[in-house]
């Protein structure tokens, strides 16, 4: 199946679940979304930032012993770590949500849209990098949904 038509499919069955969701304040498919990013970004962020060298393992890439790409590669597993935290928080506290929403969208996009750049680039990765980045362009565009859906409500109780 080509990357499109699996975000496509995947695309349509979510907006089919978030129809009729401007009736509600904050709406269980928006914690959902969040909750479920949030985790997705907390436990890749904690597998980068404290088992590096078996995270990587997985997609056939060896970063043992280079202890300089350890430390660059940990770094941004740190930050995964926290802004996955980041993004739960806001499905349960609301004064977060809207940032937790926009943080989930900024991050999913940019990380799905440069594997998408470094595809064309550089060529094709191993299957699971191409799989990471449809997982992550479609979770960044539900988040998109679940913006547009959250500002509208703020807009109508405003």
């Amino acid at each position: 199946m080509f990357l499109s038509e699996y975000a496509s499919a995947n695309m349509q069955a979510l907006t089919s679940k978030l129809k009729g969701l401007k009736n509600m304040k904050k709406s269980n498919v928006l914690k959902t979304i969040l909750i479920i990013s949030g985790l997705m970004a907390s436990v890749i962020g904690a597998a980068i930032l404290f088992t590096p060298v078996a995270f990587y393992a997985t997609y056939g890439i060896a970063v043992a012993g280079n202890f300089s790409l350890l430390n660059e590669i940990r770094a941004p597993g740190g930050a995964l770590l926290v802004s996955g935290l980041l993004i739960i928080s806001g499905a349960f506290v609301d004064k977060l949500t809207f940032t937790a929403v926009v943080v989930s969208t900024l991050l999913y996009l940019s990380y799905g849209l440069s594997r998408v750049m470094s595809i064309a680039i550089d060529g094709m990765p191993v299957d699971g990098l191409v799989h990471a980045a449809v997982l992550e362009i479609v979770t960044g565009l539900a988040c998109v949904f679940a913006l547009a859906i959250y500002r509208g409500k703020q807009k109508e109780s405003a």
